[in-house]
């Protein structure tokens, strides 16, 4: 029992990051928007995450706070990765450039964005970037008094840090927003036929811009995680490692459904903590590749097995030209 509780705590904590790659993704394609530049997204995030903290802390030198300095990773990874996605945005919704081929550069953009600053920062650090203990305590388990401590079940829901909290309401309200509210009423019509939501009055290039660019944001969120909490604070060089890539594959496992991303976000994180806690034996290459093999298992089946609830937004993907309607 131990070892089940352990193996869905750590899943948990590793799913949180494809979680907010996944939902940023969700929020983007409903949209119309095919940006497969989650991984450049991410990077970003990371980086800027990262730096904003490290830059913080140097310049408030002792009177360092936690909070202060978590909020500003926060802010700067949710920015930079909106920035990335603003990028997209603009050629795509107003250049009207090829969707798959754009998402594609921003992956590479991104990763190198990332890797260049992670590097540029190590070399003018003195060999490596860290945060203080004050900002890796900041994002540490929140302490939760006697709810930590109730057998079991204190450790599968009482144990994390505030960003997997974050994650879980995250994803519970943009299922509300997209299946509630008006306004994601609005979105989900410009993903579908964004020519029929044109001429109902919604202004398609706006949700385009906006749904893209908050998806971004929360795409960096999950980079910053990778970095702030996995890495514990630390740069490391090539530190998403593809699973931006997962993220998007989770989305298709979901089926553009932001709750269904919770379980898939479970699964796949188990997935790449298993070698930890269920050992068979077997190579740790063959581990590391579990994660991938079951994203190109979920995007056969999905594809056999296709029904009209569970497909993807009928736009995305084709970029919108107004003079055609």
């Amino acid at each position: 029992m131990d070892t089940l509780i352990n193996l869905l705590n750590a899943s948990i904590l590793a799913g949180t990051p494809l979680l907010l790659g996944t939902l940023g993704e969700i929020l983007t394609e409903k949209s119309g928007n095919l940006n497969l530049g989650v991984e450049g997204m991410m990077f970003m995030g990371a980086i800027a995450g990262l730096a904003s903290s490290f830059y913080y802390e140097a310049a408030a030198g002792a009177a360092v706070s936690g909070a202060v300095s978590a909020l500003l990773a926060v802010l700067g990874a949710f920015l930079c990765g909106a920035f990335g996605a603003l990028i997209y945005s603009f050629l795509t919704v107003t250049l009207r450039a090829n969707q798959n081929v754009t998402g594609l550069t921003l992956t590479i953009f991104g990763a190198g964005f990332a890797n260049f600053f992670g590097e540029h920062m190590a070399l003018r650090a003195g060999g490596y970037v860290a945060v203080s203990e004050v900002t890796k305590a900041a994002f540490g388990n929140l302490n939760l008094s006697s709810l930590s401590s109730i057998p079991y079940l204190g450790k599968l829901l009482f144990s994390y840090n505030f960003v997997v909290y974050f994650a879980v309401v995250l994803a519970l309200i943009l299922a509300w927003f997209l299946n509630k509210t008006r306004t994601g009423l609005n979105l989900r019509a410009v993903g579908e036929s964004p020519a029929t939501a044109d001429a109902a009055g919604i202004n398609v290039a706006r949700y385009k811009y906006l749904a893209t660019c908050i998806g971004g944001g929360v795409c960096g969120l999950g980079g910053m995680y990778i970095c702030m909490v996995t890495c514990k604070g630390v740069w490391v060089h090539n530190a998403v490692s593809g699973q931006g890539w997962i993220a998007v594959a989770l989305v298709i496992f979901a089926a553009w459904c932001a709750s269904r991303a919770l379980l898939g976000s479970l699964l796949f994180g188990g997935l790449t903590v298993l070698r930890m806690y269920v050992p068979l034996g077997i190579p740790m290459q063959i581990y590391d590749m579990l994660p991938f093999v079951a994203t190109v298992l979920v995007l056969i089946i999905t594809s056999i097995r296709q029904s009209s609830e569970r497909l993807q937004p009928k736009s995305c993907g084709i970029n919108y030209f107004r003079e055609e309607r």
